[in-house]
């Protein structure tokens, strides 16, 4: 079921995937959108409430808002969980969107029970991040002529097929469903402060699953336990920073391994 959430006039089309349980919140990364968590929400939802939104300023949500701060990103995830009275969910997130589940369970541990980033950490700051965000953007063929051209520009297979997914078709070809000037704007604060102060204030059982290949160093896995101990910390071998959708099962392993110790 759709529905509309609109936070501080923020306009959220939120995918309410059913199933009874535990509610799930599941958030897509930069430049992606809810789509990409549809294998994810299958399987979920047979023991889970599974909830998942284009974030602002992507997809079918906002196009254009004014605000795209780790703090706006956090705000629409607290719209969400209220706005579906789901109570204390568990946050699943990949890349950006792990790192704005981690800022909510900092911000709000009254409403997040547990959390599982996928290739997200706190991370130092990253001076360069929206230079190399903004020519990336800038290498995609736009319009892509076919969306056969963008699931092959894009790597083919599961990861080209949910990339070229989240495109638009217009009457000149398929457009990206956001504007790149605010997915730059998005990395803006990744690249100006580390993020350590709030992981260390998270409170719930966490879950991390990083790819060997992705886009956090060998020593990230140390890093990230070293403040907070009992955080589970799993790599996936032979995959890059779409490990969730290069290799499913995996994930799908350590995250139903991760909810068995929960309790659910």
């Amino acid at each position: 079921m759709e529905r509309t959430v609109v936070n501080d006039g923020v306009r959220l089309l939120v995918h309410d995937h059913g199933g009874s349980g535990p509610p799930v919140v599941l958030l897509h990364g930069l430049a992606g959108h809810s789509g990409e968590w549809d294998e994810t929400a299958a399987w979920l939802r047979k023991d889970h409430r599974v909830v998942v939104f284009d974030q602002r300023a992507h997809g079918a949500s906002e196009r254009c808002p004014a605000d795209v701060s780790r703090a706006a990103y956090v705000s629409d995830v607290v719209a969400v969980i209220n706005a579906l009275r789901l109570g204390r969910a568990l946050l699943v997130g990949q890349s950006l969107g792990g790192h704005t589940a981690m800022l909510a369970a900092a911000a709000r541990p009254d409403l997040v029970r547990a959390l599982v980033m996928i290739e997200a950490a706190p991370g130092d700051a990253a001076p360069g991040l929206p230079e190399d965000i903004e020519n990336w953007l800038a290498s995609w063929p736009v319009p892509f002529r076919s969306r056969e051209a963008a699931v092959e520009f894009f790597g083919g297979g599961p990861v080209g097929t949910t990339w070229a997914a989240g495109l638009a078709e217009r009457r000149d070809g398929w457009w990206p469903r956001f504007e790149p000037e605010l997915m730059v704007r998005s990395v803006v604060e990744l690249s100006r402060r580390s993020f350590w102060p709030e992981w260390r204030t998270v409170r719930c059982p966490a879950l991390v699953v990083l790819a060997e290949s992705g886009v956090f160093p060998g020593g990230a896995a140390r890093e990230i336990t070293r403040d907070r101990p009992s955080t589970t910390v799993v790599t996936v071998p032979g995959t890059g920073h779409d490990v969730h959708l290069e290799k499913p099962e995996p994930v799908r392993a350590a995250i139903t391994e991760f909810l068995r110790s929960l309790g659910t």
